[in-house]
């Protein structure tokens, strides 16, 4: 959990003029904002994917995190986007569903829970040759599986979508920047937040060891989020939105933004 201490100086202003300083002067040096990512990420606790967590902190109580669902973040920009999502916060709400539809779509629609990446690569193994595009409708979850799920995307070359009324919130924007082309329509909800560890420990040293191993973490997924953004060809600097923007609330991308930042290669009506 995070002092106040600690929530002032990740969204004082300080960091906002960082932000927008390193954005205006270094927006095509990839190294400079690698550089930026990693030492936000000593300022706030970033989410780490608590099955690491609890590997290496056994003792530690792992409190799982909610979807993050609209609305919009209301302290962003006044001109920024305000989508309508229609899929039930119910249906999203679910642990991640994998169905094979019709025209080579794999649809994943629900919430990225810890396992997901593991069911995703038994079902392209088992029908692989069948799927094309990999459609999402996700408020996000775990982001290591995000990552694991987006190198698999890229490595076969496989599309990515996001449809008229969909949500691809949080980690869902990792696994959606893998596809080889990535086709959303105009009225898709896309968005990212801050992530963050949502861990304790039993007392206050185990708290304290947590919140350690919590910052160590963060600053490497950080540092591997940039890392595969970068490889598939999306502007790492899309990222930026992410670290200042409060876990709960969400930084939807107007389709202006997703052409410059390089995200959808293509946009269409539904």
């Amino acid at each position: 959990m995070k002092s106040d201490a600690n929530a002032r100086s990740a969204g004082g202003p300080f960091y906002r003029g960082l932000i927008e300083r390193i954005a205006a002067v270094d927006d095509g040096n990839i190294l400079r904002v690698a550089f930026f990512a990693l030492l936000a990420g000593t300022a706030s606790v970033l989410f780490v994917d608590f099955r690491e967590l609890t590997e290496s902190e056994g003792a530690a109580l792992a409190v799982p995190m909610q979807p993050i669902l609209p609305p919009f973040n209301p302290d962003g920009p006044a001109d920024g986007a305000n989508p309508n999502v229609t899929t039930s916060p119910q249906l999203l709400e679910q642990p991640l569903e994998i169905a094979l539809g019709t025209g080579g779509e794999l649809k994943l629609t629900g919430s990225i829970d810890v396992g997901s990446a593991e069911r995703f690569a038994d079902e392209i193994e088992a029908r692989g040759e069948y799927v094309q595009t990999v459609v999402l409708d996700s408020p996000g979850g775990s982001v290591m599986d995000a990552l694991a799920i987006g190198s698999l995307i890229h490595d076969n070359g496989l599309a990515t979508k996001v449809a008229a009324g969909s949500l691809c919130a949080s980690s869902c924007p990792i696994i959606f920047a893998s596809g080889a082309e990535r086709i959303a329509s105009t009225e898709a909800a896309i968005g990212v937040h801050q992530i963050y560890a949502a861990a304790l420990g039993g007392d206050a040293q185990d708290a304290m060891r947590v919140a350690g191993t919590a910052m160590s973490g963060a600053q490497t997924t950080t540092a591997e989020i940039i890392t595969h953004l970068t490889k598939t060809g999306v502007d790492p600097a899309l990222w930026l939105h992410a670290l200042e923007t409060p876990p709960d609330r969400l930084y939807y991308f107007t389709p202006e933004e997703m052409t410059r930042l390089k995200l959808v290669t293509e946009f269409v009506e539904n």
